[in-house]
């Protein structure tokens, strides 16, 4: 029984079950293996199918695990190998981040899911973009540069960003940071690439963010990105907390009072979004709130842009237009000097956000 004032923790059920039968799983796994260069070792792939069935029928997510230990709640707890790998990388990126003697990074993203490596056979004008930024970066002194590159979600083999479940609308402590939902070996959910790229966002101390419209929003290989980091805004860094993916203990933990740790809050950003014919501006201030909603500081005026290339021009000859708008290019080179001189300052202590030190009367 709830205690007087404490709302009833209630967990709604109802969807239809998606578990497979036996035929349809092995049917559809089989289907990775439909090249005919497979067909020799069919009885072999069918073995391996009736194992891949029982790891699916028990739902064995996780099947590798060690004890939490004393650095989480519950020491006992069965916790996911690789699960601690990324948190200790995360860890580690952190610790390399708030160290002043490391050099400045600045992380740049090239948004675009087009890449001449596969069937678009061109490569993106926010690659070019991306490229120009990154001059600026490399030419200066103490600064490394990363490029994350999210085109390879589509042209590189097993780099996967799987959808975010939003398991932050149940219970913001049942969003665990790192992402707990992937790696799931029973549903061959394997090789999520966030894993890598959350360390990245970590380590950084400035974020350059470029990227298309595409059908007035962010590309798809881009969402994927934003949504999977809801969980370093206010997400769990203690899986054993919530015992896994338990949603009543998670509801219990945040009525009693969550903090929403926002783990990158304080690097500084830029935001530069091209189009085409429409959606430019709409699309980086979704993208410049999305940031600042996380905590993350915006560079300046001159590091936030959202310009037209080849306005209602030819698809094309568009990188002939990007070759012409010699101004734009200046405007992404100015961007990320801006940035540069952004985080420069951040590290002096001269560039302070106004609202340091306040607390928000309601999170979420």
């Amino acid at each position: 029984m709830a205690e007087a004032g404490t709302p009833k923790v209630e967990v709604r059920k109802g969807m239809p079950s998606a578990q497979l039968g036996k035929d349809e799983f092995k049917q559809r796994f089989l289907k990775k293996f439909f090249d005919p260069a497979f067909d020799a070792v069919a009885a072999e792939l069918d073995r391996i199918a009736e194992i891949a069935w029982d790891s699916y029928d028990k739902g064995r997510k996780a099947p590798r695990t060690v004890k939490a230990g004393p650095e989480f709640s519950d020491p006992d707890y069965d916790l996911s190998i690789e699960w601690l790998e990324a948190h200790r990388a995360i860890q580690a990126a952190q610790h390399r981040q708030q160290d002043p003697a490391t050099p400045l990074r600045i992380l740049i993203i090239n948004g675009a899911t087009r890449s001449e490596h596969t069937c678009p056979g061109e490569m993106s004008k926010t690659w070019r973009l991306a490229t120009l930024a990154r001059e600026i970066v490399e030419a200066e002194n103490g600064l490394e540069v990363d490029v994350l590159d999210l085109s390879r979600t589509a042209s590189e083999y097993g780099r996967v960003i799987y959808p975010c479940k939003t398991c932050v609308s149940t219970a913001m402590p049942l969003c665990h940071f790192p992402c707990s939902c992937y790696p799931n070996h029973s549903l061959g959910q394997v090789n999520d690439w966030m894993n890598e790229i959350y360390p990245r966002w970590v380590a950084a101390h400035g974020v350059m963010l470029i990227c298309p419209v595409n059908w007035y929003q962010a590309p798809s290989s881009l969402k994927l990105m934003i949504d999977r980091l809801v969980c370093a805004d206010g997400g769990n860094t203690d899986p054993s907390s919530t015992h896994g993916k338990k949603p009543e203990e998670a509801k219990k933990l945040e009525l009693a009072g969550w903090l929403y740790p926002r783990h990158l809050a304080g690097r500084v950003f830029s935001v530069i979004v091209h189009g085409d014919s429409a959606g430019d501006e709409n699309l980086r201030r979704m993208l410049s709130d999305w940031l600042e909603d996380m905590g993350l500081v915006p560079a300046g005026a001159m590091a936030e842009l959202n310009r037209y290339v080849g306005y209602y021009e030819p698809y094309a000859t568009s990188h002939e237009a990007l070759d012409r708008d010699t101004a734009f290019q200046e405007e992404v080179r100015n961007a990320a000097r801006t940035l540069v001189q952004a985080v420069r300052d951040r590290r002096a202590g001269h560039y302070q956000s106004p609202d340091r030190g306040l607390k928000e009367p309601r999170q979420k």
